[in-house]
């Protein structure tokens, strides 16, 4: 397994953070059905997104950064992820046991174990440990038990990420290495973006007790009577930007505030209406006339159901939503594959015909 080009200058400039601000928010039904949904952000080129079907059973390996093979493991679980770059770099996925993990970049806040080749046995860079956790375990106490007999480096210098890993019961934990330390934090919050450390992320919001749903009373200054211009001003204060502690806020009010939906699909269609708010468009982190010829920084947005072992995704180039049921998967007898995210990077339209 050889490192793609592309992949050297997605890890290289994993410090200019501003072009990878991925957001998740998780969501659960009335009738108990658990939903973790996230987007993935690549504001330079198109990224080479693609879904993943690695059976039960399958041998695999991690590289090293000296692109020698790693840590051997061979998978205990059938898997269905979304990956970049290419098939082993999964970024979200599921197994068919119902667990889920994730890649957030982490970049300046998180640091590894440095690499040494007298223990390659053990070493699992770090794009590849979503592979390496839904292949192995079906819980976040396994995660947990295991996460010490591997030592997790990074692919190149700059990479950094930390992780989001969840269980159809609905909990979920975040997992952030810091001067080579595992840290899982119970999140409680159920939102995850990028840097400061997820604890910080946490107290900051703090910052913004002040915010409510709804509207605001009107309210008397000397003899004034101030009155609000429209709907949400309890929502004034509310963060704007793009950047990870800013889109943490919102994604952790918006989904404070989102009524809980019925079903397992309608919390789905819910986790969707959300992370829109969170597509950031081409042209905000690019000088003016050096824009890449893309649709938009957010290359795909998914949802899982934990629940029921769907995968859920749509891309900047075909926002019709498509879906994967591992259900219909034989995990014993289905290949190890690849498949682009769009067969085609053309968005579908309906064509209305009127009658007279």
């Amino acid at each position: 397994m050889k490192i793609k080009h592309a992949l050297l200058g997605l890890v290289a400039i994993c410090g200019a953070f501003e072009v990878l601000a991925c957001t998740g928010i998780s969501l659960t039904a009335a009738d108990g059905s658990y939903i973790q949904s996230r987007t993935i952000e690549w504001g330079n080129s198109a990224l080479e997104s693609m879904y993943v079907v690695i059976p039960r059973g399958e041998p695999l390996h991690s590289l090293t950064p000296e692109n020698t093979q790693g840590l051997a493991f061979r998978a205990r679980y059938g898997v269905v992820g979304l990956a970049v770059v290419q098939k082993e770099f999964i970024a979200e996925g599921i197994n068919e046991a119902g667990l889920s993990a994730g890649l957030f970049f982490f970049p300046q806040y998180g640091s590894y174990e440095p690499y040494e080749a007298s223990q390659s046995d053990r070493t699992l860079v770090d794009l590849q440990v979503a592979e390496w956790i839904l292949t192995q375990f079906s819980t976040i106490d396994e995660v947990k038990a295991a996460i010490g007999t591997v030592r997790i480096v990074g692919l190149e210098a700059n990479s950094v990420v930390h992780w989001r890993i969840g269980e159809p019961s609905g909990r979920q934990v975040v997992l952030e290495i810091v001067d080579g330390v595992p840290h899982f934090y119970e999140n409680e919050v159920g939102v995850l973006t990028n840097a400061p450390g997820f604890e910080w992320q946490v107290t900051n919001l703090n910052n913004y007790v002040n915010l409510r749903p709804g509207n605001v009373a009107p309210y008397k200054v000397g003899e004034k009577t101030l009155r609000a211009f429209g709907a949400t001003a309890g929502f004034l204060g509310l963060p704007g930007d793009d950047t990870p502690p800013s889109r943490f806020v919102r994604a952790a009010f918006f989904r404070a505030t989102a009524p809980q939906r019925a079903t397992a699909f309608a919390t789905v269609q819910e986790c969707f209406h959300l992370l829109n708010n969170f597509d950031v468009p081409i042209g905000l982190e690019h000088p003016a006339g050096q824009c890449p010829d893309i649709p938009s920084a957010t290359q795909w947005t998914s949802a899982i159901d934990l629940t029921h072992r769907i995968v859920y995704y749509k891309t900047a180039y075909n926002n019709t939503i498509r879906c994967i049921d591992l259900s219909q998967i034989d995990f014993s007898k289905v290949r190890y594959q690849s498949h682009p995210l769009d067969r085609e990077q053309t968005q579908p339209v309906e064509q209305i015909t009127v009658k007279r």
